[in-house]
């Protein structure tokens, strides 16, 4: 009998599942799932009330931390919010593009909250405190165009209406300029990915559904993947 019935016997009837119960996870997973590149990144996006916008617009209960507003008032919340956006150069990577005021990879040992911190800190030079940064949603994406690899990312987006100092350029050799847009009418371009969320969150704050807290992208026709180029080897 076996002593302990939990594990599988190494009688010489059932020799070889004990082998193949045995083998390290890495093995099996490597043999059972395809391979793929995933790479996590935080995105922080700096909100603001436009200059012109009505007293006590602080969003809808689409995003964390508004309010509702009242319907009367001729400009809509999207078009009385201002976001933060960078004009990006020489990174390889959508130049050219208005993107997220603050966004980067995860490094070793470091949460995406931790990252958010840091990215708003060196981009933008301001401080910031973890209790005001608003989780938005985590986007499951791809880049992939159907070649043999496969690269997927975890983009944890938080918006942020409190800091301490005023943003300005800390990397010129990669951001060409910061500008406050209006969310109803936002730059061309933007990366798709990013302008498919901050669509989300206008349409959020004008009373329409809440930002969905997972959402994915790349993975549906019509959304502009070819723009990222395809994933090399890995």
């Amino acid at each position: 009998m076996n002593p302990h019935p939990r594990y599988p016997s190494t009688s010489p009837r059932s020799r070889s599942p004990a082998r193949v119960w045995q083998r390290p996870w890495s093995t099996v997973s490597t043999m059972a799932v395809h391979s793929f590149t995933l790479v996590p990144a935080a995105y922080v996006y700096l909100l603001r009330p436009a200059p012109d916008a009505p007293a006590g617009r602080t969003g809808s209960p689409g995003e964390p931390g508004s309010r509702s507003v009242s319907r009367s008032e001729s400009m809509s919340v999207s078009a009385a919010t201002q976001v933060l956006l960078q004009l990006r150069q020489n990174t390889g990577y959508m130049d050219g593009h208005w993107a997220c005021g603050a966004s980067g990879h995860v490094e070793d040992a470091e949460s995406v909250a931790e990252t958010a911190l840091r990215e708003t800190r060196e981009e933008l030079g301001v401080s910031v405190a973890a209790a005001d940064l608003s989780p938005l949603t985590a986007m499951h994406r791809t880049n992939d165009l159907g070649g043999a690899a496969l690269e997927q990312r975890i983009d944890m987006f938080f918006t942020l209406r409190a800091w301490e100092g005023a943003p300005v350029v800390r990397e010129p050799t990669k951001n060409a300029g910061l500008r406050w847009f209006p969310l109803a009418d936002l730059p061309e371009p933007v990366p798709p990915h990013e302008r498919y969320v901050l669509t989300l969150l206008a349409c959020a704050l004008d009373g329409g559904k809440p930002v969905p807290p997972i959402t994915t992208f790349g993975f549906d026709a019509g959304q502009g993947i070819a723009r990222y180029g395809v994933a090399l080897p890995h």
